[in-house]
């Protein structure tokens, strides 16, 4: 591994001393913002937290709408499962319109033509940074009247997977009224799974090696209405209803042999469970410009909803129907949630002086029958953040240094958490030439504990194997550092980032023995420290210095450790890859991706990610796209995780969707604009928390 990265390392030295006389670039301004025009020559922008990017009358004529554009940046990728934009990095992926929160739905409805340039902030300002890991902002020219509305579909011929959606957008004077719906079927019914359980329990050994096979899917729909009235240099109102409806379920059977010392026996077992939430959600957002150089901005989000989550597994002896284990779990999660934020902006000569206050709480409410018995418990999780941060910029040098304050309150029924955390933040970034730049930003944040981590559920996974949560979890610390390198020009945009993330308290599943039900336990644990380092090289590469044929990857060489709360150290090194090949003609457009899947390190688990082999053709004909493709050609999708030598029970489990095999795809898509819509330059963007289950 060390030899890996001593190569890696060297090659992107070499790309750092190149000497590239050519520049792209215009000057900046006093301040760390971009001037309102700029010219269709410049491409990228680097500053020290964010990257502008703008685009060529070229770029412009191929696009069908704003979310082509994106594609092209080089640390953005098309998911082709979702059929939305995703971050080549991973994490967490915010988009926005002029400020304001938006959908994939709304970026279609850009028309290319609109897009002025496009911020890619890979460190994300304050009142973002808790809640994404890349921030993508589309600025758009906007006018007082217009329309623009699509449709599109993508379907397999052969197995069920659909991703369909449509908008419409109107403006008049200083109000727009949007709506928008999207749909994503899956409906498989050859999912193989084969899991094995190997341990030693009260001095004896024992294996269950088990196949399955499930038909499983879901259905998610999405419907949004806005209504949006702008008063330029004065105020914006936003009302916004949203309605997530979403089910999902799992219908599985099979065969196990399973070994207790030397002696076999056949088991027999299905598995089904399922869960469906419709969450109605309000946003309201209010912004009033107080004199010139002050802005102050209010965010509410609201909602109310019902989880039901079921859970039915039943294993017995094949020849005399003994039943070895027999589970039913129900979970009825009444969930309340709430938003509030209160932001204020001031501009100075200097720079810009950010703060602000955020509360977000849920609480929920669970009937629970299970294992244990049936029981009723509240949970309430509450987090407050207090932040405030100055950026500007002298001559080449860049900054943005920033101080949060965050309390995080989590209470049940068996055990209360209640910490203040000091969360400060220090951007650097300095233009070593025009189309250089050397960046360093080093952060500490608190990271709360996800419900289900939390839950007090207990639902059975094998012979003497359950699954629980832990209430008594405590906060993650994050420390993070990243070094990074930035080169671009005509054919080559590129990062060389240098990275060290230690976490304090790091929540860990694992093994341990259950003295309730007498085997073992799948739980979670703080454990004492994690660590993760390495360099991620990202970037793009166009051999004629335009669209014909571009070459995208990432390199991500990794050393991750866990140190667990018994003082064990468990190691991992990886190599993250991705790559695509694209190629855009006049009408068509070709794109190729692919990876080699790698374990990384999960909690005392090695998991795998998704393998990827799919390719994509798209013909367009003035408002009509028409679009084919395979995916995961020659294969199917899979997925494995196995335990690590240092866990109690050792866990592999290998998944294959053979419905995913060389799947053939067609897509058929419509889009129409007249005119603009009117947007807003919203600072505040909230979401309340996910549905729980477990």
């Amino acid at each position: 591994m060390k030899k890996t990265f001593y190569t890696l390392f060297f090659l992107s030295g070499a790309l750092m001393f190149s000497q590239e006389k050519k520049s792209d670039t215009a000057d900046t301004p006093q301040t760390n913002e971009i001037q309102a025009v700029i010219l269709k020559s410049q491409r990228k922008k680097q500053f020290a937290d964010k990257a502008v990017y703008t685009f060529d009358k070229e770029a412009l004529e191929k696009a069908r709408y704003a979310k082509d554009l994106l594609q092209t940046l080089p640390e953005l990728q098309l998911d082709p499962v979702s059929n939305t934009i995703t971050s080549t990095k991973g994490g967490t992926t915010l988009f926005l319109i002029n400020g304001i929160e938006a959908t994939d739905l709304q970026i279609r409805s850009i028309a290319p033509y609109e897009v002025v340039k496009v911020e890619y902030y890979d460190i994300p300002p304050a009142r973002w940074s808790t809640r994404a890991d890349t921030v993508i902002n589309i600025l758009t020219r906007s006018t007082e009247t217009g329309y623009v509305f699509g449709a599109d579909s993508f379907f397999a011929l052969n197995t069920g997977f659909v991703n369909s959606s449509a908008y419409a957008n109107y403006t008049k004077g200083k109000n727009n009224l949007g709506l928008e719906y999207s749909l994503n079927l899956r409906d498989y019914n050859d999912r193989r799974v084969n899991s094995i359980y190997d341990y030693q329990l009260n001095g004896k050994h024992y294996r269950s090696n088990e196949d399955r096979t499930d038909h499983f899917g879901y259905t998610s729909q999405n419907i949004a209405l806005r209504y949006t009235r702008l008063v330029p240099e004065d105020y914006a109102l936003q009302v916004k209803l949203n309605m997530d409806i979403f089910s999902r379920f799992s219908k599985g059977t099979g065969q196990s042999i399973f070994m207790e010392d030397s002696s076999n026996e056949e088991h027999v077992m299905f598995k089904n469970n399922g869960s469906d939430y419709v969450i109605p959600k309000l946003d309201i957002y209010y912004s009033k410009k107080v004199g010139e150089k002050d802005e102050i901005s209010i965010n509410a989000v609201g909602s109310h909803y019902t989880t039901n989550s079921s859970e039915t597994a039943k294993e017995w002896i094949a020849g005399s129907g003994l039943s070895v284990y027999d589970n039913d779990m129900t979970l009825k999660a009444k969930q309340t949630s709430i938003v509030g934020e209160l932001a204020h902006v001031h501009d100075f000569t200097a720079g810009k002086l950010s703060s602000g206050y955020r509360i977000s709480s849920s609480s929920i409410s669970n009937d629970l029958n299970n294992l244990a018995g049936y029981s009723q418990y509240k949970v309430n999780y509450l987090e407050q953040y207090f932040y405030t941060e100055f950026s500007g910029k002298v001559d080449q040098f860049s900054y943005r240094v920033g101080a949060g304050l965050t309390n995080i309150h989590n209470k049940s029924a068996e055990n209360t958490f209640d910490e203040w955390s000091f969360t400060p933040k220090v951007i650097l970034g300095y233009q070593l030439k025009n189309n250089q730049n050397l960046r360093y930003t080093g952060s500490y944040s608190p990271v709360s504990p996800w419900s289900s981590a939390l839950s007090s559920n207990v639902v059975q996974l094998a012979p003497n194997i359950v699954q629980r949560g832990n209430p008594f979890l405590k906060s993650q610390q994050v420390f993070s550092n990243i070094l990074t390198y930035s080169f671009n020009n005509k054919y080559f945009d590129f990062n060389a980032a240098l990275f060290y993330r230690y976490t304090d308290r790091i929540i860990n599943q694992y093994y341990v023995l259950d003295d309730e039900f007498g085997g073992y336990a799948l739980t979670y644990e703080n454990g004492k420290s994690a660590q993760r380092y390495g360099v991620q090289l990202t970037g793009s590469y166009k051999p004629f210095g335009n669209s014909l044929l571009v070459i995208k990857a990432v390199l991500t060489p990794t050393s991750e450790n866990v140190r667990n709360s018994k003082g064990a150290l468990i190691k991992n090194d990886l190599i993250g890859n991705y790559f695509v090949l694209s190629s855009e003609y006049k009408s068509f457009s070709l794109q190729y991706q692919f990876n080699i899947p790698v374990y990384s390190l999960n909690g005392a688990f090695l998991n795998t990610n998704e393998n990827q082999n799919n390719i994509f053709v798209s013909y367009k004909h003035k408002n009509w796209t028409f679009s084919t493709g395979m995916y995961w050609i020659g294969m199917p999708s899979e997925y494995k995780t196995k335990s690590l030598s240092e866990s109690l029970v050792d866990y592999r489990v290998h998944t294959q969707i053979m419905n995913n095999k060389s799947m053939f795809i067609v897509g058929l898509s419509y889009d129409f604009s007249k005119g603009k819509k009117t947007e807003i330059q919203r600072k505040l963007n909230n979401e309340t928390a996910p549905a729980a289950t477990f």
